[in-house]
């Protein structure tokens, strides 16, 4: 079965349009987007008050996950076996990511933080807390034993 969005024609610009409305909604005090050389867009960066601390949160659009995934599925259709469609896609995945995530904040399952934290970016490195998880390599620690 393809994945999620995969017919989509919305431009990964309106996307991503909507993606900041729905950030600036759940209290983004500042919403940047990041782009490649060639003007597409990368990442989502958003700053949230926690506790009287701004934090910054990066949201990434793996659009190169998806094009493998595209391109390898024999149920799409090959005119949507390209990087734009690829683009498009992942944008639309990460949007209704975000969907998703305000509704568990908004019923009271979870706060913003909590959801996002993965995503927060530690100002000295750079990276985000997964990415420092990841490179910890404390996802690992169980297979020695």
């Amino acid at each position: 079965m393809p994945i999620l969005n995969y017919t989509t024609k919305i431009h990964s610009a309106k996307t991503v349009g909507e993606i900041q409305h729905i950030l600036a909604r759940a209290g983004a005090r500042s919403i940047n987007i990041d782009y490649d050389d060639h003007a597409q867009p990368v990442a989502v960066t958003f700053l949230v008050n926690v506790t009287g601390r701004l934090v910054n949160f990066r949201l990434p659009s793996n659009w190169r996950g998806v094009w493998a995934r595209l391109r390898d599925d024999p149920a799409v259709p090959r005119n949507l076996r390209t990087e734009e469609q690829s683009r498009r896609v992942a944008w639309r995945i990460v949007k209704d990511w975000c969907e998703a995530q305000m509704a568990i904040i908004d019923s009271g399952l979870a706060e913003l933080t909590e959801v996002f934290l993965p995503y927060a970016v530690n100002p000295e490195s750079g990276q985000t807390l997964f990415q420092e998880f990841q490179a910890s390599k404390l996802l690992t620690a169980g297979d020695d034993q």
